[in-house]
């Protein structure tokens, strides 16, 4: 089973436009409403592969009522932890050209109480639980060392524990030995504080972050795959590239897919590299079923080509 924590999940809304037109009244041609947040995606993604999940939840107001509804309806077993503010509500402008224009509120404040319950409740609602994913960002009132006491929390579970954390947050807790982290390249540069222009740059700035605390690190480097550097080594894949339909979610369901494998290794990095390209490939935030996955195709190799220049290079 895989807990998964999301310290400010929000309700998704996306409304379809012909085009965005500033200063213009805009009539949709479609809308909808979708579960969101990082933690909240690896849990439906896990649900879409038929793997038992259960995600831990701040919630407050409708929202965050509509937001427990909906996730129950995919099959995700919702633990709320009750709050006083108002679950966030975020909109996206769908172009029909594949562009997104998205609007994220800044969520609500949580109390001290509020705070030490939900680790409280990661505590109590473990059981049976492989791995804890805490991703995402964190709302008012969670200060950037509140995933290290999630990784302590998950510790005294028993659990391993998977972050998906930003910035000073990642950082923060990589001295409580995260059994797994997942940055993209940015993160990846921002928190060892320099450019990273190669594939070999990328490697050595995951060992450094080893060295700091973190188990392994699965990192995503956009156009360029995934790169897993861990005890056994460092290996580094791709998946064949193809039209997106929708990159919502996509590296969150990458996550899933690792940790439904078990999270170590090349067998776990091709599931991961699976699960992120069959995202990619569905409509807006849907989640890949097993049918979907089309791990043949992926290419995973130990003699990394170090040179390589990333597509996509991260700055700090």
């Amino acid at each position: 089973m895989i807990l998964t924590v999301t310290p400010n999940p929000s309700l998704d809304r996306t409304y379809e436009l012909p085009s965005l037109d500033r200063g213009r009244v805009l009539r949709a041609a479609g809308d909808r409403v979708d579960p969101g947040g990082k933690g909240v995606t690896v849990s439906r993604a896990a649900a879409a592969a038929g793997v038992p999940t259960t995600a831990v939840l701040p919630l407050g107001g409708a929202p965050g009522v509509l937001l427990a509804e909906l996730l129950g309806g995919q099959g995700v077993d919702v633990t709320a932890v009750s709050i006083t503010g108002q679950t966030r509500s975020n909109i996206s402008l769908a172009e029909p050209d594949g562009t997104l224009t998205k609007i994220n509120a800044t969520g609500p404040e949580l109390s001290p109480q509020e705070s030490a319950l939900l680790l409280d409740t990661v505590r109590t609602a473990r059981a049976d639980a492989s791995w804890i994913a805490g991703c995402g960002s964190l709302p008012g009132g969670l200060g950037p060392e509140w995933y290290a006491d999630l990784v302590a929390a998950g510790r005294e579970a028993g659990a391993r524990v998977a972050l998906d954390a930003p910035g000073p947050a990642l950082r923060a807790a990589l001295p409580a030995g995260p059994d797994v982290i997942k940055p993209n390249t940015s993160e990846l540069a921002a928190t060892v504080g320099r450019r990273l222009s190669t594939l070999g740059d990328a490697v050595e700035a995951a060992q450094e972050l080893r060295a700091l605390g973190a188990g392994a690190v699965l990192a995503g480097l956009g156009r360029d795959g995934l790169l897993l550097v861990g005890e056994q080594g460092a290996c580094h894949g791709t998946a064949p590239a193809a039209a997106a339909r929708s990159t919502v979610g996509s590296g969150s369901a990458a996550l899933a897919g690792f940790l439904i494998a078990g999270g170590d290794g090349p067998g776990a990095l091709c599931s991961a590299l699976a699960h992120g390209a069959a995202a990619d490939r569905l409509p807006g935030p849907a989640m890949p079923a097993p049918s979907d996955l089309r791990q043949a195709e992926v290419r995973i190799t130990r003699d990394l080509p170090l040179d390589l220049p990333l597509a996509e290079p991260g700055t700090p």
